[in-house]
C-alpha cells in the first residue's frame, strides 16, 4: 500500500468508460475458458483508460462498474447501501490521504451476496480483492519520474479482482441445504491504507460478529512452478489442515506464514478477531510500477488460484466445527528516522530462511552495483542484524540514501560481505 497522489481523471468520462465496461463485459459472457475470462477482465481492469484505478480518477468509478455488472451476472445480489455499492467519504484525517487532496473523497466498495441456507444461514464468510491502484504514481511509485503516466496494476491488484470476478461466477453456480452467506467485496482505497476494508469491517453490511472468515487474493497473477504463498494461517489453528487438505486436489506448492497482519485487505478484518486467509504470488520487479502490465500476468494461474479461493470459501461456508481465532501480537513498526534508504532487492517473501532471500534485485540499483544477486540471503546491513523482511525494513529505515554500508549475506551456505551505496 501507498500513499499517493493521483490525478483527477474528468468525472464527464466516466460514463464513456463505463459504457466501455460493460461492452467488455457482455463480450466476456460469451467466452467459456477461465483463463479467457481472466484474461478478458485483465484487458479491461489493466486498461490505460481505467486510469490506473487510481482514487479520485473516473476510471475508478468504471472499474467499479464493471465489477458490479459481473456481480449482478454472476447470480449475485446487491449487498451495499446503494445497490452493489458500498459508497463513504474518506476521512480529511486519514493518514493515508496526508499531504495529497483526496481527504474528503467519495469512494465505493462494491459488495454481492450469495444468502446462506438452512442453520449455517446467519454466519457469513468474505471473500475480497482490492480493486484500486496508483492512478497517475505518486510518491510511493518506484519508478522514478514516473508522475503523471497511467500505472495499470495488472497485478496490483487487477489479478485479485480477475480472480475475485471468477471465484462468483463458479460459486454463483453452487447450492447446498446448509450454508454460511458468502460476501464477494471489491475494496477501494486499498494502496491509501486499506481504507475500503477497514470501513467495511467497521461497517459491516452482514453482522460483523457472525462473519466466520475471510478469504483474501492481493497479487496473485504472477504464479511460477505453481509456488503459492498463503499468508495467516496461523490465526486460527484449524486453517493449515483444511487447506492441506484443499490442495491435494491442485498440488499446488505452499509457503504458509502463520502473520495474519499485513499490508492488504485481511488485516482489516483479523484486527476484528476474524480468522484470514490471504493468497498471494510473491512480489516482483514490476510492483509498483509502470510497467506492471496484464500481458504479464499468468492468467491460467489466476484462474487456478481463483478455483482454489472458491473451493476455500465454500468449505469453509460448509464447515459445521468452528474456528478458532487465535491473538498474534501486531509486529512493532519499522523505526521512524527519515525517508527509508533504498537497496533496490526483490525478497521471496516464501519463507524467512535466517535472513532475507532474494527473488532478484533491480537493474541499475544499489543491490545490482554491490553485486548481489537472486538467491543470496542478507543477514546484516551495516550494524542491524537481518532476521527477516522487518529486520531488513527497519536496517534501511536506520539510514540514508548516500549511506555507505556493508552488506553480509549468505550465498551457496559461504558467509560473504559487500559493500553497498544506498540510494
Amino acid at each position: 500500500m501507498s500513499i499517493i497522489r493521483v490525478a483527477a481523471g474528468a468525472l464527464g468520462g466516466l460514463a464513456l468508460l463505463a459504457a466501455t465496461a460493460v461492452q467488455a463485459q457482455a463480450q466476456m459472457a460469451s467466452v467459456e475458458a477461465p483463463a479467457a475470462r481472466v484474461t478478458a477482465d485483465l484487458q479491461v481492469l489493466a486498461a490505460d483508460s481505467l486510469e490506473g484505478r487510481g482514487v479520485g480518477t473516473a476510471g475508478l468509478d468504471a472499474a467499479a462498474a464493471y465489477i458490479a455488472r459481473a456481480f449482478e451476472e454472476s447470480g449475485l445480489a446487491p449487498a451495499g447501501n446503494e445497490g452493489y455499492y458500498q459508497v463513504f467519504e474518506i476521512s480529511p484525517t486519514a493518514p493515508g490521504v496526508a499531504h495529497t487532496n483526496l481527504g474528503g473523497s467519495v469512494v465505493k466498495n462494491v459488495v454481492g451476496v450469495l444468502e446462506g441456507r438452512g442453520s449455517l444461514a446467519d454466519e457469513v464468510v468474505v471473500i475480497g480483492a482490492h480493486y484500486d491502484h496508483l492512478g497517475y504514481g505518486g510518491g510511493f511509485s518506484l519508478d522514478p519520474d514516473s508522475a503523471g503516466v497511467v500505472h495499470n496494476g495488472a497485478d496490483d491488484n487487477g489479478s485479485g479482482t480477475a480472480a475475485l470476478l471468477e471465484a462468483a461466477r463458479i460459486l454463483g453456480a453452487r447450492t447446498d441445504t446448509e450454508q454460511r452467506t458468502i460476501v464477494f467485496i471489491a475494496f477501494t482505497a486499498e494502496e491509501l491504507g486499506t481504507i475500503g476494508s477497514q470501513y467495511y469491517a467497521a461497517n459491516p453490511t452482514h453482522p460483523g460478529d457472525r462473519t466466520y472468515a475471510m478469504v483474501n487474493m492481493d497479487m496473485v497473477g504472477r504464479l511460477q512452478n505453481d509456488s503459492l504463498i498463503v499468508i495467516g494461517v496461523g490465526s486460527a489453528p484449524e486453517l493449515p489442515g483444511i487447506i492441506d487438505s484443499l490442495n491435494q486436489n491442485y498440488g499446488f506448492v505452499l509457503s504458509s506464514q502463520e502473520d495474519p497482519w499485513g499490508r492488504s485487505d485481511h488485516s482489516s478484518f483479523y484486527a476484528h478477531q476474524i480468522p484470514v486467509v490471504h493468497l498471494f504470488t510473491n512480489v516482483h520487479e514490476d510492483y509498483h510500477r509502470t510497467t506492471d502490465d496484464w500481458e504479464k500476468i499468468n492468467v491460467e494461474g489466476v484462474a487456478k488460484i481463483a478455483r482454489f479461493a472458491a473451493d476455500l470459501t465454500w468449505t469453509l461456508a460448509q464447515r459445521g466445527d468452528i474456528l478458532t481465532y487465535v491473538e498474534v501480537p501486531k509486529p512493532a513498526p519499522p523505526q521512524q528516522g527519515g525517508r527509508r534508504a533504498s537497496l533496490g532487492t526483490i525478497p521471496d517473501m516464501t519463507d524467512s530462511p535466517g535472513g532475507v532471500r532474494l527473488t532478484g534485485v533491480r537493474s541499475e540499483s544499489a543491490a545490482d552495483e554491490a553485486g548481489l544477486r537472486a538467491g543470496d540471503i542478507i543477514v546484516q546491513i551495516g550494524d542491524h542484524e537481518v532476521k527477516d523482511l522487518m529486520g531488513l525494513q527497519q536496517a534501511l529505515m536506520a539510514h540514508q540514501g548516500g549511506d555507505v554500508v556493508t552488506i553480509v549475506f549468505l550465498r551457496d551456505g559461504e558467509r560473504m560481505e559487500t559493500t553497498a551505496t544506498l540510494r
